[in-house]
């Protein structure tokens, strides 16, 4: 049997464009999809602030010129230029395989010394008495379990354990998973809720929803997983959207400006 050829449109295709060829990297490295944005956009003032050269033709020199007018004329704060920084070594070194070595000229901002703000039990009370609903049970999670903000609204149902009173957090800081305790005086609110948010994901399946986003290309794994009570996030949105990367309808976490 003769070997096909191959189809014109794609011997003749064009080359993706930079900035897809940076997501993609990003997506099979699983990045956030906050990440994503961020990096794609430092990607992109980069190549702006130096008239729309490619990264190709630049290297260390263009690299530390950005970041020290960053910091001096941009007069952001280190973790803004540490955040470039690491967008723009991703691109090199991902990206485009180049090395450019540590960008030793770099003037860095400033990182100020700040001394925390803790509020007293009677402060946190008096915050406590002003949320409702769904905020107020996030909040109580935050405080009492220990969670980052990020952590409690990606939470999925699965990782409650109300058995041995504990919390299990998938993928935290560093890519690392850990045990918290789940705070007592909030299980029997915590369930109530859970009990709300089944009512309305058997709804969601009704009308030929009802499917949530998995990590790790767990959907391909198993097939029906997305559908099942126990991924669904513990604090869903209050509608369905497109998902900004595959275009799929379905319910995601609530947002966390909400909280």
């Amino acid at each position: 049997m003769a070997l096909r050829s191959v189809p014109p449109a794609v011997a003749g295709s064009k080359p993706k464009k930079l900035l897809d060829q940076t997501r993609d990297v990003l997506r099979l490295k699983h990045y956030s999809l906050r990440t994503e944005r961020s990096y794609c956009d430092w990607i992109k003032r980069f190549i702006h602030f130096h008239q729309l050269r490619h990264p190709k033709e630049m290297g260390s020199t263009e690299i530390s010129t950005f970041l020290t007018h960053l910091a001096r004329i941009g007069n952001v704060s280190a973790a803004t230029q540490n955040q470039a920084l690491s967008a723009l070594l991703f691109l090199y070194k991902q990206v485009l395989k180049q090395e450019v070595g540590w960008v030793s000229e770099v003037e860095r901002a400033k990182r100020a010394k700040r001394v925390p703000m803790v509020l007293t039990r009677d402060e946190v009370h008096k915050i406590f008495a002003h949320l409702h609903g769904m905020p107020r049970l996030m909040a109580g999670l935050l405080y009492g379990s220990g969670l980052r903000l990020m952590e409690c609204v990606r939470l999925r149902v699965k990782d409650v354990d109300f058995g041995y009173v504990r919390i299990t957090v998938r993928d935290g800081k560093g890519a690392k998973d850990r045990m918290t305790m789940l705070p007592v005086n909030l299980a029997a609110s915590l369930q109530r809720h859970l009990g709300k948010v089944k009512a309305q994901h058997e709804q969601d399946l009704e009308e030929g929803f009802g499917e949530v986003y998995l990590p790790t290309a767990l959907d391909r794994k198993y097939r029906s997983a997305s559908r099942e009570w126990a991924w669904q996030f513990v604090f869903p949105s209050s509608r369905i959207s497109a998902d900004p990367r595959t275009g799929v309808r379905r319910r995601h976490h609530v947002d966390e400006n909400v909280l």
